[in-house]
């Protein structure tokens, strides 16, 4: 991708899954990649699994604070920011009636709050420097409605019109885009499916699979690069067709 090499990136939630396979794109383009994650022992492994990482930086993007302190951690590592990944999210699958303050509190905090306490410190670093991209997970399943996520739903449905609303306020200077994923086989997909479930998820999807962690890494390499400079404000649904026809409504 053009525009890629020597580009200072922070990837949320970026020790596993899709912000792992994202960071390892980011690298084998050239750029400079930080890694923020909450957990330590992730971090290590990412560490040790990608030794041309500028660094990794331990943090709960649903704490205000600690993503402030954490992002200057960075500012010493990178001295600026060119591109955010804010990929950290959480889910937790049950029905909407046993859902507890707790949980949703949990959701919200990480999925939205994080969002957007991560991207404002961000986007204020972009503006002082002229320039930048910011790129948000969302999810299919804040444009459709699913079962046994409404706390998610809800979480990702916000971060979809939170990234509508910033590209509008931060334009020209700062590109904003969100990434809708479909079903991604990841970690955190897996611990929530059995293997008997998993077919029945691939029966809805007219590519006839789910979707692998390195090509959601590659949209976002794609929509950070300058052959996407005329891109902002939108939503990139990535999920093999799923909800083309509305078949994650059956």
């Amino acid at each position: 991708m053009r525009g890629l090499k020597d580009k200072r990136v922070l990837i949320t939630g970026g020790a596993r899954g899709i912000g792992a396979a994202t960071a390892t794109r980011f690298l084998e383009e050239e750029a400079c990649v930080v890694v923020l994650d909450i957990n330590d022992e992730t971090r290590q492994q990412i560490e040790e699994k990608l030794p041309a990482l500028s660094g990794t930086i331990g943090a709960d993007v649903s704490n205000y604070k600690a993503v402030a302190h954490a992002f200057e951690e960075l500012d010493n590592m990178l001295e600026g920011l060119d591109i955010l990944i804010n990929n950290a999210g959480i889910s937790i699958r049950h029905p909407f009636m046993e859902i507890t303050p707790e949980e949703w509190l949990s959701i919200m905090d990480v999925n939205l709050n994080g969002m957007f306490f991560v991207a404002q410190q961000a986007a204020r670093r972009m503006l002082e420097n002229g320039g930048g991209v910011i790129l948000n997970m969302g999810s299919t399943n804040g444009i459709m409605g699913y079962p046994y996520y409404a706390d998610y739903n809800a979480s990702k449905a916000g971060v979809i019109e939170l990234t509508r609303s910033m590209a509008l306020e931060l334009a020209p200077t700062v590109r904003v885009n969100v990434i809708c994923p479909g079903y991604i086989l990841t970690p955190m997909q897996e611990a929530e499916y059995t293997p008997d479930t998993l077919p029945e998820c691939e029966s809805k999807i007219p590519l006839g699979r789910l979707g692998q962690p390195e090509e959601v890494a590659s949209l976002f390499a794609f929509l950070a690069s300058d052959e996407a400079k005329f891109i902002t404000g939108q939503c990139f649904v990535i999920d093999g067709g799923e909800i083309a026809g509305g078949l994650a409504s059956r």
